[in-house]
């Protein structure tokens, strides 16, 4: 089992599910989920997260339509960036392939789908990935590509920062890099050579942050069968990355504040004190100064975190560095592959080129191994690369009307709403209230629940809450 590369099936229906085991069971070591929410607990469960996901789209409790499916998407990338997504659904129409490719998905699969077929695009998926954990395509120069001033000004601050032992905090929209920049302050760095780890905030149990950051002494709790040392520990004098720092729960934030100032901390279930020269990235997609009003992260942690502040510029801004991504990444992809790359003719250059990249390079990247692997050595035109492009943004939910802010108007206005209905339940209307709005936000933000969290003012682990109890 351990050779064989890891897939995650998601399918509410169990007939699929048997038959894509029993037909895949012999090439991957597949583990099976029948909804978005039971997806992600497993996910959380696992010591090391699948290679490949081959998902439904139509999922409950709304298997009719592709929410589900797309909210899924963004769970599965937020918990492992690498992974490769195949949607393999019914809800195949163009509208529903293309924002499920812009979300992350590397390819989508129409049913009914032969298993020898998928088992290949399975094993496609599988190369491309392997090509890139490899780090064929990150090799130290080639990890920001472009020549933009907005892409010269990153570089800039990356080469400004690295060598500093004081914190920075990266910040950008989904996909759009983070992680990479990261990794350039420490290869940039005198530290290059030290310890790398990284934990991604959003994509472990609240309760397993602790003892992952600071190690735990045997016997802190159910499971902690002997002493173990945290990441802090680890990290020696080598560089720390934690990602997604806007889902780190407020209760520990006080601890990574006291390392941070004094590199202080303590295994959960000691006294000791430990000491810790890490250096600590981190990264958010949330806005951060938003979070400190609501009173869901600490002022005084985000300065500490702060002394360096970087921003990654999303792809939409770097127009001329579109095609330089798209030359480097159409030449490394068919390196791997054994093939001719492909090339655009000068509508598609424009067309690629004034594209606005909603999923950044991420969508990028996916998008060029998709036309690798149809057009190998060809030029392309509109004709070939518009099927590829989410060019029509989903409709926005229409805002409705909600209660008036005024405390006089609203005792008005529930005065006569009480007046009018004879089976007025308190608690059903202020669910159907919330219902509503965490609706219209995920749909605003084509299912991206960090996103979503931030426009509806919650955090992201208590949308996720808010979301399982709606299933």
């Amino acid at each position: 089992m351990a050779d064989k590369p890891s897939l995650l099936i998601v399918d509410d229906d169990p007939l699929i599910t048997d038959t894509l085991t029993y037909a895949l069971g012999k090439d991957f070591d597949i583990r099976v989920s029948d909804s978005r929410s039971r997806a992600v607990r497993l996910l959380r469960q696992l010591d090391e997260p699948p290679q490949l996901a081959l998902i439904d789209l139509g999922l409950p409790p709304v298997p009719h339509r592709p929410d589900e499916g797309f909210h899924l998407i963004a769970d599965l990338l937020a918990h492992s960036p690498a992974m490769k997504i195949l949607v393999l659904s019914g809800q195949n129409d163009a509208a529903n392939a293309r924002h499920a490719l812009t979300l992350g998905a590397t390819e989508f699969v129409a049913k009914p789908c032969d298993p020898e077929s998928l088992k290949k695009v399975l094993i496609h998926a599988l190369r491309f990935r392997a090509a890139e954990m490899s780090g064929g395509a990150q090799e130290e120069g080639e990890l920001l590509i472009g020549k933009s001033a907005a892409l010269d000004k990153l570089k800039n601050q990356i080469s400004q920062y690295a060598d500093s032992p004081f914190p920075a905090l990266i910040e950008g929209d989904s996909g759009s890099g983070k992680e990479v920049v990261a990794a350039c302050l420490h290869r940039q760095s005198s530290r290059k050579d030290k310890p790398w780890f990284a934990l991604n905030c959003a994509a472990i149990a609240p309760t397993l942050v602790e003892p992952t950051l600071f190690g735990y002494s045997k016997g802190a709790f159910t499971g902690a069968i002997s002493n173990k040392s945290g990441y802090f520990e680890d990290a020696q004098e080598g560089t720390l990355f934690l990602d997604e720092i806007g889902e780190l729960p407020l209760e520990l934030q006080a601890k990574l504040l006291r390392v941070l100032e004094n590199g202080e901390f303590q295994r959960v279930g000691e006294t000791q004190q430990r000491f810790s020269r890490a250096r600590v990235i981190a990264a958010t997609n949330r806005d951060l100064r938003q979070e400190i009003k609501s009173g869901r992260f600490r002022a005084d942690l985000y300065h500490r975190l702060s002394v360096f502040s970087i921003s990654v510029p999303p792809l939409r801004e770097m127009q001329e560095d579109k095609l330089l991504l798209l030359e480097h990444f159409s030449r490394f992809y068919a390196e791997q592959a054994g093939i001719a790359p492909f090339a655009l003719d000068h509508g598609a250059a424009k067309l690629w080129r004034d594209y606005p990249f909603p999923g950044n390079v991420r969508e990028l990247k996916n998008i060029v191994i998709r036309l690798t692997t149809k057009y190998p050595g060809q030029k392309l035109s509109t004709l070939e690369l518009d099927p590829e492009l989410e060019l029509e943004a989903p409709a926005e939910a229409a805002a409705e009307p909600g209660p008036p802010d005024d405390p006089e108007t609203l005792i008005e206005h529930a005065q006569r709403h009480l007046q009018r209905e004879r089976h007025f339940n308190l608690d059903d209307m202020l669910k159907a209230w919330e219902l509503g709005y965490i609706n219209a936000a995920m749909r605003i933000t084509r299912g991206n629940v960090s996103q979503a969290a931030k426009m509806l003012g919650i955090n992201r682990t208590t949308l996720y809450s808010r979301l399982e109890e709606k299933k």
